[in-house]
């Protein structure tokens, strides 16, 4: 009998961590309520947004590593330094994504203020962990 079963990674930035603890919270019950668990679920910290996609790629080329959940909050500061990171960020998921052929869920929040990261990390807007998980596990499928 076949017992593999394979895992879900989830990559979260600490940066920001008020805002990424809620969206990593809002992703894992959200896998979870889809069948991988406590034991089918990777976590893997970073420093920051621009450290996602190599922890994300370390994932997606292992063999056991069905679909990755990327989270992560840039919230613009006096420069422009957030447009670079997040076009840098989103271009590099989506590239491993099609690298791997495997989900590479976009759950960077890139927001002009904090008021609009607190929305979209379980506030009124909504939780962007819980809409980057269930977009990987419909890409899995049934």
């Amino acid at each position: 009998m076949d017992d593999y079963k394979p895992i879900i990674g989830v990559v979260v930035s600490t940066y920001n961590e008020n805002i990424t603890a809620r969206l990593r919270q809002g992703a894992l019950e959200t896998l979870a309520a889809g069948g991988y668990g406590e034991s089918r679920v990777e976590v893997v910290s970073v420093p920051g947004a621009w450290e996602i996609p190599l922890a994300a790629q370390r994932l997606a080329q292992r063999d056991d590593v069905a679909g990755v959940v990327c989270l992560g909050a840039v919230i613009r500061g006096e420069t422009s330094h957030d447009e670079h990171i997040n076009r840098a960020v989103s271009s590099a998921l989506m590239q491993l994504m099609l690298q791997f052929q495997k989900p590479i869920g976009f759950g960077l929040l890139t927001c002009h203020t904090m008021e609009q990261a607190i929305h979209r990390a379980g506030g009124n807007v909504g939780n962007k962990g819980v809409e980057t998980a269930s977009a990987v596990l419909s890409m899995l499928g049934p």
